[in-house]
């Protein structure tokens, strides 16, 4: 009885596992829906909060100067009086000077969340009522300024957010990193939008209104907690507006030099997720594919049925990373999904076992409520 329980129960978990990666390769193979005409947008004010210099940086913050849109500014943000980001900032504007480009440098900090301490400093000087927040990662193309901001013209709109790829700089663990945000991330993004959800936002593009970010309280409201993408998304869900998933995928640079950094990156952002919502981190187990697939079998105790599945599960996960891949990926990427799999999998489980994350310089402990404390 229990041996047959163990089987079904198994069989049933491979499966589940099998059916995710089939839906994921599914979703990801959905080509993006045609673009609104741009014209009549509105001014745009972008604030980019800047700390530190990694591999892209100018490439990244040079893509934001080079947009189509007809009239927008930039506001770059430090807090550091000494940050080298700031040579990077000075030369960009040495080279556009046609552009309205502004830094503000100010130390203070309001509330545990040094990027949105900094946000707060910054949004004195935006000039125009459209606002878009991008992380200082982020790589766009030139149209992308247009897209973004289009779907703000319906006043139901709250929060325009953009999904994102992976771009891998030279190394084993940037690799690694990369590939849990286009093989894990972004298929799990398209298979809740797929089915309606909207319980999302995004640090690589954050686009509102001013009167939306007022009625919700400012970046004030957001200052104590670690996802603060996500509350923004939040708290004008609550306020009756809704969430735009924009047909953009932007490219984030994924830098992770050792696995040190790539462990504590993937570890905050797993544990986040889990603070602002335990249940479905719970059920996203099974997002895992592969891993969850095996583990199944093995309670199954190597049902015929239940290695089916995972043969069907490695199948469906190979098309899901052709999928997922970035145009010019080199084809040996695949021999590290194995690894990429267990290790992504083995860090989900690690996300239940403490509240503590690094972010930079900083230790913090998340609550319940995802706000957190600076340890």
């Amino acid at each position: 009885m229990i041996r047959a329980a163990l089987e079904a129960g198994g069989t049933s978990i491979a499966a589940l596992a099998a059916a995710y990666l089939a839906v994921a390769a599914a979703a990801m193979r959905r080509g993006a829906r045609p673009r609104p005409p741009a014209a009549g947008l509105p001014a745009v004010t972008v604030l980019k909060p800047l700390c530190g210099v990694e591999t892209a940086t100018y490439d990244c913050l040079r893509s934001f100067c080079v947009q189509h849109h007809p009239r927008y500014q930039i506001v770059f943000g430090v807090q550091d009086p000494l940050d080298p980001v700031l040579e990077i900032v000075r030369r960009l504007q040495r080279e556009f000077t046609d552009l309205p480009i502004d830094l503000v440098v100010d130390a203070r900090q309001h509330g545990a969340n040094r990027k949105v301490g900094n946000l707060i400093n910054m949004a004195a000087h935006a000039r125009h009522d459209h606002l878009v927040i991008a992380d200082s990662d982020i790589r766009v193309e030139p149209d992308y300024l247009e897209a973004v901001v289009a779907p703000l013209a319906d006043a139901a709109v709250g929060v325009v957010t953009c999904a994102y790829r992976g771009a891998p700089q030279p190394g084993l663990p940037s690799l690694l990193g990369a590939l849990f945000i286009n093989d894990w991330f972004l298929p799990s993004v398209r298979v809740a939008a797929a089915t309606g959800s909207r319980e999302f936002a995004f640090g690589a593009t954050i686009a509102l209104r001013r009167d939306a970010l007022a009625a919700i309280g400012g970046f004030e409201a957001v200052a104590d907690h670690l996802a603060d993408d996500y509350q923004l998304g939040e708290l004008t869900r609550a306020i009756g507006l809704g969430t735009v998933l924009s047909d953009v995928v932007v490219e984030t640079v994924v830098n992770e030099r050792d696995f040190v950094e790539l462990l504590r990156h993937d570890l905050r952002w797993l544990r986040t997720i889990r603070a602002v919502r335990p249940l479905g981190y719970a059920l996203s187990g099974i997002t895992f594919g592969v891993p969850v697939a095996a583990a199944g079998a093995a309670l199954a105790g190597g049902a015929p049925a239940a290695l089916a599945m995972l043969g069907l599960a490695a199948v469906a996960r190979f098309v899901l990373h052709l999928a997922a891949r970035r145009p010019g990926e080199p084809w040996f990427t695949w021999l590290a999904l194995p690894l990429g799999d267990a290790l992504g999998f083995a860090l989900w489980c690690w996300g239940f076992a403490a509240r503590s994350v690094r972010w930079r310089q900083d230790r913090y402990l998340l609550t319940s409520d995802d706000s957190v404390t600076r340890l």
